[in-house]
């Protein structure tokens, strides 16, 4: 059984359809990431998911359960963290975590979710006092406390410096690791690409790409970059220029390794130097890029 499970969701406000005819899983153990612009319906899935909307068609299921009709019992399986959290600026962030704690059946000792979330040093600061950063941190501990088997996890590592992003997805890591299934959205497009095994990417209310995150990329274009030589022209390289940006040229190649090697070769013989030479695979970036210029852009597209 999937953890998660999303087939043909439809979720509108008044006339306007949010989520149109959307589909995925996220299986035990899975950080799967769901990505789009701002608008694109990822919210709203996530609402729906945890069971504070209910679906107008379609069918989701959390655990094997409906979110909307066993939400109490969902609740207890699942954690979110949501965009903004509502706190009690005037408690301690240790007040507010045994606070929470109250509502929860078998939660995590309050020094286990300080510990995971990096605060333990800031237990006896009012949240008032807190960055936003540290805000973020706290909304994980308590999306943690009931120690989920399904986390939802919406923009996590917002306002956090490198090393808390770094320890945040630590944590994450450590608990796809045991099991928890989790949902990640997320504007960092590195923080997905490093965390999640599978993807959807959402425009419109539609999923316009979807796949294994490894694979997915491997079938895209890598990118070769580097400074054009003085007197060359795009034309007279050996690997085609896809684009000149100032005197970058840019090419889009399937094996970005080869024609680097082939470029080299081709300068070396010709005496020149390639400044500035950047060889990587093919990024999310990229693939947003692709899809905002109209690559791939039909509904479900599988890009994998």
């Amino acid at each position: 059984m999937k953890a998660i499970e999303v087939d043909g969701l439809v979720k509108g406000y008044g006339g306007f359809e949010a989520v149109r005819d959307v589909s995925f899983s996220v299986g035990e153990g899975e950080v799967f990431a769901l990505l789009g612009r701002n608008g694109a319906g990822k919210t709203t899935t996530v609402e729906v998911l945890a069971g504070f909307r209910r679906a107008d068609s379609g069918t989701v299921r959390v655990l094997g359960m409906d979110p909307a009709r066993d939400r109490v019992r969902v609740r207890r399986r699942t954690g979110i963290m949501l965009q903004e959290a509502g706190f009690f600026p005037d408690l301690t962030v240790a007040q507010t975590v045994d606070a929470w704690r109250d509502f929860v059946a078998a939660p995590r000792p309050r020094d286990e979710a300080l510990g995971l979330a990096g605060l333990d040093a800031k237990a006896g600061t009012r949240v008032r006092q807190l960055s936003g950063g540290e805000k973020r941190r706290l909304d994980l501990a308590l999306a943690v406390l009931s120690r989920p088997d399904v986390l939802f996890l919406d923009e996590p590592t917002t306002g956090m410096d490198p090393e808390a992003r770094q320890n945040t997805w630590e944590v994450i890591r450590g608990l796809a690791g045991q099991g928890t299934a989790i949902l990640l959205t997320t504007h960092y497009l590195d923080e997905a690409q490093r965390l999640a095994a599978n993807m959807a990417i959402m425009d419109g209310g539609r999923v316009v790409a979807s796949g294994g995150m490894a694979e997915t990329l491997a079938a895209r274009a890598g990118r070769v970059a580097f400074e054009l030589p003085a007197g060359v022209a795009p034309e007279d390289l050996p690997v085609p220029v896809a684009s000149v940006e100032g005197r970058t040229a840019v090419c889009r190649v399937e094996d970005p390794d080869l024609a680097a090697q082939t470029l080299l070769g081709w300068a070396g013989e010709r005496g020149l130097r390639l400044r500035g030479l950047e060889v990587r695979t093919a990024t999310l970036e990229d693939l947003f890029l692709d899809l905002a210029a109209g690559e791939g852009t039909s509904p479900k597209a599988e890009v994998a």
